[in-house]
């Protein structure tokens, strides 16, 4: 990040959960937009796979960091710093559960990335078992899942680092086939939960809070028969055999993660902390995560945008979190700029109330 002039760069998180059902990137990429919308009026956006994850669509940034969520939380803490990097070395994990035919594709979608992003990756290596993930939805409406070989998820994201010298680990697990699902007809529908997206997180968190690389997660699912009324908010994940060439993408310049305290001034180390983020960006119902706690703690403003409806209800004003409430993220873009510019927000309305006596 370059600062021009006499000020410091521009930081903004934008957070919209995974597997809660948010209207606006709750879906196959859709929140893709967003990104990049946000990230052309600052000098540095923070977000995470939900996010940026369009199945075999993309649409990143020079300027955006892809942070996987539980790294992204530690990140909120100040327990970690972000440091950028030009390019990782990603290592592939296929769980061993994934059909031969299956495998193949995930490969040859591998191979298709390398030859023509130009991704660095090592060889591949299978699970000693399979992983047996299942899925689940919790009585409040958001998706959770289960993995019952966890261990030899870990030994073979181990392999990869010891042996092929990962820098980055993508995951491609075996996901039950549910075509029939009420969830992933609505799904589909562009309505409800993302249904694998619980069980997804649940992967990724494993792998960064044990080895404290970035990694990213894409179900193997056979293809769904063809739908006529398939939403657009979901139409990315019918395109093929495979979720996975987003991740890879991401992967490839995620930033790595500094786990040790720092000796020094936050402004004299390499990287990037918590304490240099200007604003965090939310859905308005979905407040109760950890990263927005730990960001209330500090000067960070908090944006929620009330339009992107969640299935949570955890609302800024029932944490008593002060926060800038706005309707839509182009309000949002709106705002931020005006912030950076040096402006209050409040002066672009056309109520600006006069300056009154402190009692």
């Amino acid at each position: 990040m370059v600062s021009l002039g006499v000020n410091r760069p521009y930081v903004v998180v934008l957070l919209i959960p995974t597997g809660i059902g948010a209207s606006i990137g709750g879906y196959a990429g859709d929140a893709i937009p967003i990104a990049r919308s946000i990230a052309a009026v600052v000098d540095c956006l923070i977000t995470h796979p939900n996010v940026l994850n369009g199945a075999q669509l993309y649409g990143s940034a020079s300027n955006i960091l892809y942070v996987e969520g539980y790294g992204l939380d530690q990140f909120a803490s100040g327990k970690w710093g972000l440091r950028p990097v030009h390019q990782n070395r990603v290592g592939l994990l296929l769980d061993q559960g994934i059909e031969p035919e299956l495998r193949i594709r995930h490969l040859q979608a591998a191979d298709a990335v390398r030859a023509t992003l130009g991704v660095s990756m090592t060889d591949y290596a299978l699970t000693d078992t399979p992983l047996d993930v299942g899925l689940h939805l919790s009585s409040s409406g958001a998706a959770w899942g289960t993995i019952t070989n966890p261990d030899s998820l870990l030994r073979g994201a181990e392999k990869l680092i010891r042996d092929g010298g990962a820098e980055a680990i993508a995951v491609v697990s075996r996901f039950p086939d549910e075509p029939n699902s009420p969830s992933l007809q609505a799904y589909r529908h562009g309505q409800g939960v993302d249904h694998l997206a619980g069980a997804e997180a649940v992967i990724s968190h494993l792998v960064v809070r044990t080895f404290h690389i970035p990694c990213a997660h894409a179900p193997a699912l056979q293809p769904l028969p063809l739908d006529l009324d398939l939403a657009p908010r979901s139409a990315a994940e019918e395109l093929g055999y495979t979720f996975l060439p987003s991740v890879l993408v991401g992967l490839n310049r995620a930033p790595q993660f500094i786990t040790h305290s720092p000796l020094r001034p936050v402004d004299r180390i390499d990287g990037l902390w918590a304490n240099q983020v200007d604003a965090v960006v939310v859905p308005d119902s979905a407040c109760g995560g950890s990263a927005v706690l730990n960001f209330s703690h500090s000067a960070t403003r908090l944006i929620t945008v009330t339009e992107n409806q969640t299935q949570m209800a955890v609302f800024p004003n029932q944490l008593q979190l002060p926060a800038l409430r706005l309707n839509s993220y182009l309000e949002v873009i709106g705002a931020i700029a005006a912030h950076r510019a040096g402006v209050h927000v409040e002066t672009l309305v056309s109520h600006l109330s006069s300056i009154k006596p402190i009692p």
